[in-house]
């Protein structure tokens, strides 16, 4: 299907620039790469990613969230635009973006974009899956209190659930920067730091109360090989829960892999030792999403 025929309903409404990654995925003939990035940060955070990834052989989609801002500037200076979007919004977008594809696309998501990657493979849209970090889903069930102090500049007042919630630069450094120098840690908050949905963050909190909860992943034969991958030092996503989600992912005919990287915070797609956590997971997605030979016309 062509990017120009892709269903457009309500609020997720595929925009130009992402209509036009898809048509180039199509276009090139080779395997397509789906980023999707989590709260906190944007499309742009992927870029170097993307890089490596065409480098490879691939071609790299990075689709923003429903209205998402183009820059960093431009989402701080609107944060309205982050309110209210749900987890069930999300994955919709990106599975209109993912079906646009002429082929199943390697998927591959940070945090909450980790979650929304498992949901998608979960519906059978992905040939391989990788999930950094990734937020936790109806029965995931440790909480450790890293995790809920990172996430408490959102839950801690009700009225958040409607509402785009920044990060100070003290939460981001718990949160995400805990594992690099404070140097580090302020040059990442100036650049990639944006507002974040309250409600998404609301949804994965209740998720575990809640049976009709968006934030769920389907066990799916057609699911195709997972890797999920959590930083040592990881507060967002501590060891706890990243192995919780290995434990309810694996099963019978299911390749589930998982590994923790030493010395990694929240910030792994994008601090000094990305290129580290990229290879890994190109390395992984190169086991199953093969690039086919170019045969040179005579």
């Amino acid at each position: 299907m062509k990017a120009s025929n892709l269903p457009q309903t309500g609020a997720t409404t595929i925009v130009e620039h992402e209509m036009q990654q898809v048509e180039r995925a199509n276009a090139t003939g080779r395997p397509p790469v789906v980023f999707i990035h989590g709260l906190w940060l944007l499309p742009s955070s992927w870029d170097r990613w993307a890089k490596v990834f065409e480098d490879a052989g691939y071609t790299a989609l990075t689709p923003g969230w429903p209205d998402d801002p183009e820059t960093v500037e431009e989402a701080n200076a609107k944060p309205e635009v982050f309110a209210k979007k749900t987890i069930g919004e999300v994955a919709d977008h990106f599975e209109q973006i993912v079906r646009g594809l002429n082929r199943k696309p390697a998927i591959i998501g940070h945090s909450f974009g980790g979650l929304i990657a498992q949901i998608l493979a979960g519906r059978g849209l992905a040939a391989v899956t990788v999930a950094v970090d990734p937020a936790p889903f109806r029965g995931v069930l440790p909480l450790p209190i890293s995790s809920l102090k990172s996430a408490w500049p959102v839950l801690h007042k009700p009225s958040n659930r409607n509402r785009a919630v920044p990060l100070t630069f003290d939460q981001f450094r718990y949160a995400f920067g805990n594992a690099v120098s404070e140097d580090e840690a302020k040059e990442l908050y100036e650049k990639f730091a944006v507002p974040a949905s309250g409600k998404t963050l609301f949804q994965a909190a209740s998720a575990n109360l809640n049976p009709w909860t968006e934030a769920k992943v389907e066990k799916n034969p057609e699911r195709g090989p997972l890797l999920i991958l959590d930083g040592e030092k990881d507060h967002v996503v501590p060891w706890a829960i990243a192995n919780a989600t290995y434990n309810q992912q694996k099963g019978d005919n299911l390749l589930t892999e998982i590994e923790k990287i030493p010395d990694r915070g929240h910030s792994i797609t994008i601090d000094h030792g990305w290129r580290e956590v990229a290879d890994k997971s190109l390395a992984f997605v190169q086991r199953f999403l093969t690039i086919p030979e170019i045969t040179a016309s005579p």
